[in-house]
């Protein structure tokens, strides 16, 4: 297995970081052109167009009557469980909805000095589409990191959108739509469901957000029906950045870049070590453990088209990279993390000290795993209860506050021309 080591103090480093770093997929025009088709003809034909893309990409010949899911499946899945995945599905729940409940906005007001009232009032959406892949894999952690936190915001209708390749179903995915509260589950996936979700048609409710991963082709189309619809995020492939200082075990640290590995082959497995044997050492661990993994095959050409194992002879030089990658998952597995993690700016969760793992982010600590990609950290954040949630300002103006700041609005207004607006609020002011 060929895996990319680099030093920071390189001649040409940052052009090979940038080289790395680089993911255009999505900017692919084939793939703009073939969604925007498929977004077009659900808006236009409804069911008819989502049945027969659900037949042609799903290879199942689905009918409208076969699209939602009843209740009585969901509940039937759940107690088919054996008593482990129930038992980890609960405890994963319950610790998602304990760290979301501490994420809640709340309204808030106050009077200022003139008698105004001023503040803001917290609603939640309405409804809201979830997304969630049936394709390579099954995810019911995604299922439960993108509802728990909208039903803990309170969102009145939750619509989950998955697809089932041969028209099979997955019992745990379902199980997990069941305990987590799923309103609706229907079985369509692709451009074709983000379209449904986004327009409506005779089978999907239209909704106000859509949340959730998918491949490129879900990633375009959420991109492109942001306008009509909001949307968390559009993520692209996983990644994972680990700073050592050499003293974890390698085999911890080669199976933490696996890890993220084995989504798929364009994902993204990155270390920085501090210690130039310790690389070395990483390597031998990778080389020794890759065999023994599933998806051995998926992992390989992940760890050579898109890894590194990086050299930083500094934590400062670590932690200036670190906040340049801005990555999605961050593990500080050095001494005192905590300080470390002072010093970072950027990263969509950091994991800090040695006994603590990308995986168990993914599943059970408790924070939500649907996290900015591709170095959007710099400005989005994990999602959480606050992305389903909007907020309205509020202004009531007492008699005086109006004639008062009515003098400062009619200026302003008329400075721009604004007639209408300046002599709205002018009605307002008091007569001596």
């Amino acid at each position: 297995m060929n895996v990319r080591t680099l030093k920071v103090s390189d001649a040409g480093f940052s052009e090979s970081l940038k080289d790395l770093l680089a993911w255009d997929a999505e900017d692919d025009a084939s793939i703009y052109q073939r969604v925007a088709e498929i977004i077009g003809d659900v808006r236009k034909r409804g069911d008819a167009a989502l049945l027969a893309y659900t037949e042609q990409f799903d290879r199942w010949p689905i009918t409208a009557a076969d699209v939602m899911i009843e209740s009585s499946q969901l509940k039937a899945a759940w107690e088919s469980l054996p008593a482990e995945q129930i038992k980890a599905l609960t405890t994963a729940a319950d610790r998602v909805r304990t760290y979301a409940e501490h994420q809640a906005l709340e309204s808030w007001g106050f009077t200022d000095e003139l008698g105004n009232q001023l503040g803001q009032k917290v609603t939640a959406l309405e409804r809201v589409g979830v997304y969630v892949p049936g394709g390579k894999a099954a995810y019911p952690s995604s299922v439960l990191m993108n509802v728990i936190p909208a039903k803990v915001a309170g969102v009145a209708e939750i619509i989950m959108v998955s697809p089932t390749p041969n028209g099979e179903l997955n019992d745990i995915v379902l199980a997990a739509a069941y305990l987590a509260g799923v309103d609706k589950v229907l079985r369509v996936g692709g451009a074709q469901a983000v379209a449904a979700l986004a327009y409506g048609t005779e089978s999907v409710p239209a909704v106000d957000k859509i949340v959730g991963p998918g491949n490129i082709y879900v990633a375009t189309a959420k991109k492109m029906v942001f306008g009509q619809v909001g949307i968390d995020m559009v993520a692209g492939p996983s990644e994972i950045l680990i700073i050592c200082d050499g003293k974890t075990n390698p085999d911890w640290i080669a199976m933490d870049l696996f890890s993220q590995a084995e989504h798929d082959e364009n994902a993204q497995s990155i270390l920085i070590s501090l210690d130039l044997d310790f690389i070395d050492a990483v390597k031998s661990s990778m080389e020794r453990l890759l065999p023994t993994l599933a998806r051995a095959d998926v992992i390989k050409a992940s760890i050579e088209s898109r890894a590194a194992l990086i050299y930083a002879a500094s934590e400062e030089q670590a932690i200036e990279l670190a906040n340049t990658i801005a990555a999605e998952h961050l593990e500080l597995s050095v001494d005192d993390a905590e300080s470390w993690a002072e010093k970072i700016k950027h990263a969509g969760a950091i994991f800090l000290g040695r006994y603590t793992p990308e995986a168990l982010g993914d599943y059970c600590a408790g924070p939500n795993h649907v996290l900015p990609t591709s170095a959007t950290a710099r400005f989005s954040s994990p999602l959480g209860v606050y992305d389903f949630q909007k907020r309205s300002s509020m202004i009531n103006c007492s008699a005086q506050g109006a004639s008062v700041l009515a003098e400062t609005a009619s200026v302003l207004a008329r400075g721009e021309s604004l007639d209408a607006h300046a002599r709205s609020a002018e009605f307002r002011q008091l007569k001596n």
